[in-house]
């Protein structure tokens, strides 16, 4: 089935300059990119696309992380682009993450682990529609 995902390039892989190869590996697992924007989440933002997490204890690490740099934001669409692209980003933890994974090539911790992704469809819908409109995104 084709579907579209959220994928968020970090703030910690955009300052090593690591977005063109993650993308590169991204396009040549098949996944394509229909949106992508670079921009700096304000606190608001930050917290308001993570608010599902506010609960926990890492919160406020993460929304502080989130906002530390730019980060890139895009849409990718393929056949199962979900679950491809989950298995191609690879354990949160990098140290557990598979050989070739983005986290294992780029992160430097659970935290600071270059990449996010949706985790189902329905949270991809949300994902996409709080960082790109429907006239953003081509094909």
């Amino acid at each position: 089935m084709n579907e579209r995902t959220l994928c968020i390039i970090k703030p910690d892989a955009v300052g090593k300059n690591l977005a063109g190869k993650i993308l590169a590996h991204i396009q040549e697992a098949g996944l394509r990119p229909v949106a992508l924007r670079m921009l700096r989440l304000t606190q608001a933002q930050a917290e308001g696309f993570y608010a599902v997490h506010r609960e926990r204890p890492f919160f406020a690490d993460l929304v502080r992380f989130m906002t530390s740099g730019p980060v890139i934001a895009a849409v990718l669409e393929g056949e199962d682009a979900i679950q491809r692209y989950r298995k191609l980003m690879g354990a949160t933890d990098p140290g557990k993450a598979e050989a070739g994974t983005l986290r294992k090539l780029y992160a430097a911790s659970t935290q600071s682990n270059a990449v996010h992704g949706s985790d189902a469809p329905e949270t991809a819908r949300v994902e996409v529609a709080y960082f790109f409109s429907s006239i953003d995104q081509v094909g």
